[in-house]
């Protein structure tokens, strides 16, 4: 089976956590680097939070990368109070992983990301799960990547349901709506896996526990961490009876899109006024050939099947 080069940016929080776990365990996937960016924690933490989570995983062959430390229109970046009461003051559901025993690469995340795309052409895809200014400050500073690269999908967004944010602004893409729209209004070929379809697809603690059940390091130590999160989630969305696979969902479109159901629709991102950060379809290029596709369905069993192989294999090793 050839393998799909792929590049993760991550914010790393828990459902990244998870994200990483996805690729790593995936048996299609050469997960060729990580991308460290803020958002959930700071984005120092974020990389060293995916140095600790590859190694937990044992794959320590995996290189990680900082990325830009804040919105392109910001001089800093500070975690908002409700990032820390669902991923934990330390990003990872307050779980204690071992200090990494290898550092960050000394490249730039940025210059990394464009390299990469100028290597593998389209046999890579990016998935981003955080902010949006990485990479628009490689399309900024390489316009070329935008043709080149295979695909670019991102957890971020929301179409068709209200922002998790604002009304209109998922986290994500509220961070930088300037860079998410320099994205979105690119030629770059997207899919956007927003609200609309990861929060139809939940884990609870009927799965951690058969990762507990493993009797091992990795599956103990996730257990621990997710169900963190769906301690978070049974206060801020105690109606959803779990917690949403937001950016593992993402992992899991970009290897096999027939995951969820799109639209083709070429969109902007507002970001200015009371709807900043606001996904909507371009009005002024609705009739053009479009670049991005919109999920807003999921066949959500058969991915959650899918989610639980692939992890529950790798933890069994670790």
């Amino acid at each position: 089976m050839a393998k799909r080069k792929m590049i993760l940016d991550l914010d790393t929080g828990i459902d990244d956590a998870m994200a990483i776990a996805y690729a790593v365990g995936a048996p299609d996937v050469d997960l060729i680097g990580i991308i460290s960016s803020y958002g959930n924690v700071l984005m120092p933490k974020a990389a060293d939070n995916s140095l600790r989570i590859l190694e937990l995983l044992g794959a320590t062959d995996v290189p990680v990368f900082l990325g830009e430390p804040h919105s392109s229109t910001t001089e800093h970046f500070e975690v908002m109070a409700i990032s820390e009461q669902i991923h934990g003051a330390n990003g990872i559901g307050d779980v204690d992983l071992p200090e990494p025993q290898r550092q960050v690469e000394s490249q730039s995340g940025v210059d990394f990301l464009i390299d990469a795309v100028h290597q593998y052409g389209n046999d890579l895809t990016l998935v981003p799960t955080g902010p949006l200014t990485n990479l628009a400050a490689a399309l900024k500073k390489a316009p070329d990547i935008a043709t080149t690269i295979g695909n670019v999908t991102l957890m971020g967004g929301a179409l068709t349901v209200p922002g998790n944010v604002s009304h209109f602004a998922e986290a994500n893409i509220n961070q930088d709506a300037e860079a998410a729209n320099a994205v979105f209004t690119s030629n770059l070929p997207l899919t956007m896996v927003g609200l609309d379809v990861t929060l139809r697809t939940l884990l609870t603690k009927t799965e951690t526990q058969q990762w507990r059940d493993l009797k091992t390091t990795a599956g103990a130590k996730f257990a621990d961490i997710v169900d963190y999160y769906i301690g978070a989630y049974e206060i801020t969305s105690p109606h959803l009876h779990g917690c949403a696979l937001h950016d593992p969902l993402a992992v899991g479109v970009a290897l096999d899109p027939s995951f969820v159901s799109t639209i083709d629709l070429n969109m902007f991102v507002q970001a200015e006024d009371v709807d900043y950060g606001r996904t909507i379809g371009d009005p002024a290029r609705l009739n053009d050939p479009t670049n991005v596709k919109v999920a807003v369905n999921v066949e959500r069993q058969r991915y959650l099947q899918t989610f639980m192989t692939y992890l529950t294999t790798l933890f069994k090793q670790h």
